[in-house]
């Protein structure tokens, strides 16, 4: 089982970044599946969490994130998406997805906002 997420980088302020996250080892039906963060010396926040296709492909966004990230799935390719807009300096922090209700999680992506 492994969980990999891509797309980090260094973006400038008010710009935009695609993180990704691809499953192997284990089917994603029927998983919820979150996105956190973590910048350094501060606790994991989280920042997104998309039901299961069969619940919906409902979204929920911790309040510092929510209406400029978008979390998405497709199941068929095995992939979590999270897509950044709007990004700001404190939202730099490594990210990382995870299965909900598993120890499945990957091993980060480094996200910085910067000018």
């Amino acid at each position: 089982v492994q969980l990999v997420e891509s797309g980090g980088g260094l973006a400038q302020p008010g710009g935009s970044l695609r993180l990704s996250c691809a499953a192997s080892g284990f089917s994603l039906n029927g998983y919820l599946m979150r996105w956190y963060r973590q910048a350094p010396g501060k606790a994991r926040e989280w920042v997104a969490t998309i039901s299961s296709l069969s619940g919906g492909g409902i979204a929920y966004y911790g309040d510092s994130v929510k209406g400029r990230f978008t979390i998405s799935r497709d199941d068929a390719k095995s992939a979590v998406y999270l897509q950044m807009n709007s990004l700001k300096p404190e939202d730099t922090a490594v990210y990382y997805c995870t299965a909900a209700n598993t120890n499945y999680w990957g091993q980060g992506t480094q996200v910085t906002v910067s000018s």
